[in-house]
């Protein structure tokens, strides 16, 4: 499953977009989009043995690590931050080590890239705000210097150092890296719903090309990009910043790590809020399935409000949602036949692929609805698909010169790593796509194909399903978001109920995560707890 960040997360995006200045992170990706989206709708997608083998998940839980630091890992643990200008007025940046291999800590190093920017005050400091806005792949650094660090409420950034640590084989942290720009053009246009078994073939040589291309370009650090190495990893960052406990606000699969280091390091763990979250407990297979079903519930909600805008394309006032999402899909379909001109200097034109890209783009958060309504009518009405185009290259973060971040190499090197991968055939996917039109008639099919990329991994996964209980932790905040499309409602409320200390926080309302999106309410109980560890009471509920 595709986790991916809210736009004001990390900026990441999406193409996400996130439109608002700033807007909270989009984490969990969806499916190839889908097909680079596929990815990322895999948080768990590893490669092994097949999904089926999500065998007792219930029976699993994450275990603690030893209190002690092993001698072995002492030389990291040691490590002091040396500060120095980031480039971005008013934040630092420093370059600690961690293990390659934390079984072998002799085999190598990681060099992490981490941000700070220092507690502002007035007020007694209360230690580091670590932050991370999702994908993976997302950069956390690049999301605290374009948005936590100066958009985060005055009052939490005046009593924290806000902190942010790029995760092994992410932006600035040895990034994974797979195809250059041009392969990655021709690879995020790939028919996601193929038709027959010629197109059935092409898809599955780009999945296969993306896979080779990971594993010749990063071969060394494949094997190690896994969600429980990187929590280890911002433990030892923890230690070289001074801080008994960590402190933290992970989105979408943010919430993941987070929920992750809770699991390893439950009485190193501080102030913790999970919001957007996933539930861990889920093998591939049912968490793209669910996320799937989420997208059309935010699609639902778009289509809804679409038909009382005087500029809806999809229909006017009186159109019911399933006849929106049918005139959508038939234009989907048309895209396939008939691609239409973007004016892109590189020559790329709008076909299916794209603009299933575009449209989900603008799921995660509903300010991005106008600007997809507006898009719509463009590629439809005047065959102009420039502007869902800007949507899908904001998602996949390619940039104006054709350059891609490496959040779509990443997402797939960790997602593929921490799970078996959903389907292991395209026989196995096409009695699958039943279940996933079910779920969402209008993206169902497409995310569905997209469930097959970790099939084709360099390297099998090391993680499996199973369940975080963080015995002993601090209480955990665990937001959830009853109309999220990328990381539905149930998820949170499955974690909350796993975490020993678990407190279900929800936000009645649509988009990606809910910390930071106009709700005063949400705002208001993280802020307490982050600040005086007051926190809401289990269930709470806000709109």
């Amino acid at each position: 499953m595709h986790i991916r960040r809210n736009p004001r997360h990390t900026g990441r995006k999406l193409p996400l977009r996130r439109a608002r200045a700033s807007a909270p992170a989009r984490s969990a990706r969806a499916g190839g989009a889908l097909l680079a989206v596929a990815a990322l709708l895999v948080t768990a997608c590893s490669a092994g043995a097949s999904t089926s083998s999500a065998t007792s998940a219930a029976d699993v839980a994450l275990g603690a690590l030893p209190r002690s630091t092993p001698a072995a890992l002492s030389p990291y643990y040691g490590q002091k931050a040396r500060w120095h200008s980031c480039g971005v007025p008013g934040f630092q940046c420093a370059t600690l080590k961690a293990p390659l291999d934390y079984d072998k800590p002799a085999g190598g190093d990681v060099r992490l890239a981490v941000a700070r920017k220092k507690a502002t005050g007035p007020g007694k400091r209360l230690g580091s705000l670590f932050v991370n806005p999702g994908g993976p792949g997302g950069s956390a650094v690049g999301y605290l210097q374009a948005y936590a660090g100066i958009g985060y409420p005055a009052e939490v950034r005046a009593r924290y150092d806000m902190v942010a640590v790029d995760p092994r084989g992410v932006a600035r942290s040895e990034p994974v890296e797979c195809l250059d720009g041009r392969d990655m053009d021709t690879y995020t246009q790939t028919d996601s719903t193929p038709d027959d078994a010629r197109e059935t073939t092409e898809l599955v040589d780009a999945y296969k090309k993306f896979a080779e291309a990971c594993g010749a370009h990063s071969a060394k650090l494949l094997r190690h990009v896994s969600t429980v190495e990187t929590a280890r990893d911002m433990d030892i960052v923890r230690a070289a910043l001074g801080d008994a406990k960590l402190n933290y606000v992970g989105a979408s699969y943010g919430t993941f790590l987070g929920a992750t280091y809770a699991g390893l390091f439950p009485g190193r763990s501080g102030r913790l809020v999970l919001d957007g979250a996933m539930d861990p407990s889920l093998p591939a297979r049912r968490l793209n399935l669910d996320q799937t079903a989420g997208f059309e519930t935010a699609f639902q909600s778009f289509a809804k409000d679409c038909v009382q805008q005087p500029d809806c394309p999809l229909g006017a006032k009186g159109t019911s949602s399933g006849q929106v999402g049918r005139r959508l899909k038939a234009f989907f379909r048309k895209l396939d036949a008939h691609p239409v001109p973007t004016g892109d200097a590189d020559g790329r034109t709008l076909g299916e692929a794209l603009a299933t890209t575009g449209v989900i783009a603008a799921m995660y958060d509903e300010s991005s609805w106008a600007q997809l309504r507006e898009a719509l009518s463009s590629a439809m009405k005047e065959k102009d698909g420039a502007g869902l185009l800007v949507l899908a290259d904001s998602y996949y973060e390619r940039d104006g010169d054709g350059r891609y971040s490496n959040l779509m190499s990443a997402n797939a090197a960790v997602n593929c790593l921490d799970l078996p991968p959903a389907y292991d055939t395209p026989e196995e996917v096409e009695k699958a796509v039943p279940a996933f039109e079910k779920a969402s008639p209008v993206f169902g099919e497409g995310l569905a194909w997209a469930s097959l990329s970790c099939a084709y991994w360099p390297v099998g996964p090391t993680g499996a399903p199973h369940r975080i209980e963080a015995r002993g932790a601090a209480p955990i905040v665990v937001v959830g978001t009853t109309r999220d499309p990328a990381t539905p409602y149930r998820w949170a409320r499955a974690l909350a109920a796993q975490l020993t200390s678990g407190r279900l926080l929800t936000y009645e309302g649509d988009g990606h995560t809910a910390y930071g999106r106009g709700s005063a309410c949400i705002d208001s109980a993280i802020n307490a707890y982050l600040l005086r560890g007051t926190p809401p009471a289990d269930g709470k509920r806000c709109s």
